[in-house]
């Protein structure tokens, strides 16, 4: 693994006020982030069946931690590496519209993640998805969630300043857009 810790570094907060303003975020965000966006908390598996193919191998190399379990005799049961697949699935058995969607939380353990300051075996990630219209699937409409997401992040600025002021930094007050040829 290769841990680096920069020269000039300042958590600006101990280790346990970090873990307490990283909750606070995450309690607060998930739930004004749903509100805004019409979503709906929904628990994600740990595991799935290897049939299924709910298990997305993220670039194709990675090899999932898998095991059996006794009641389900002949099958292979993965850790999930990736909610993709199953969140598209869980729209769809959960009967959410155009507008509406979900949000949830996936733990994961990736075996073959190469370890770095960003890059762990276990993950923990927060993740969304919701339905929208083919007609939709315009930059416009990226253009629109995207602003949403970023009020939501704006008005979470003042509330973690409030409880936690050495943890924030000032963003803009408006989002700009660059598209990849721009880039380019």
């Amino acid at each position: 693994m290769t841990l680096i810790i920069p020269k000039d570094y300042d958590p600006h907060m101990d280790v346990r006020t970090t873990e307490a303003a990283i909750k606070f975020i995450h309690d607060i965000f998930t739930k004004e982030f749903g509100r805004k966006m019409n979503l709906e908390r929904i628990s994600a598996p740990l595991f799935v069946d290897k049939s299924t193919g709910l298990n997305d191998n993220l670039n194709g190399v990675e090899r999932p931690v898998s095991f059996d379990i006794k009641a389900i005799p002949g099958e292979t049961i993965e850790v999930v590496q990736s909610l993709a697949k199953w969140k598209r699935l869980a729209l769809k058995q959960y009967d959410f519209k155009p507008g509406e969607g979900l949000y949830t939380n996936m733990n994961a353990i990736r075996r073959d993640e190469d370890l770095d300051n960003l890059h762990s075996v276990y993950v923990d990630q927060w993740d969304w998805e919701m339905c929208i219209e083919k007609k939709d699937r315009t930059e416009k409409k990226l253009k629109a969630v995207v602003q949403k997401i970023f009020q939501v992040i704006k008005h979470m600025e003042h509330e973690v300043w409030y409880q936690y002021p050495d943890a924030v930094y000032k963003l803009p007050d408006k989002i700009s857009f660059v598209t990849t040829a721009e880039l380019e």
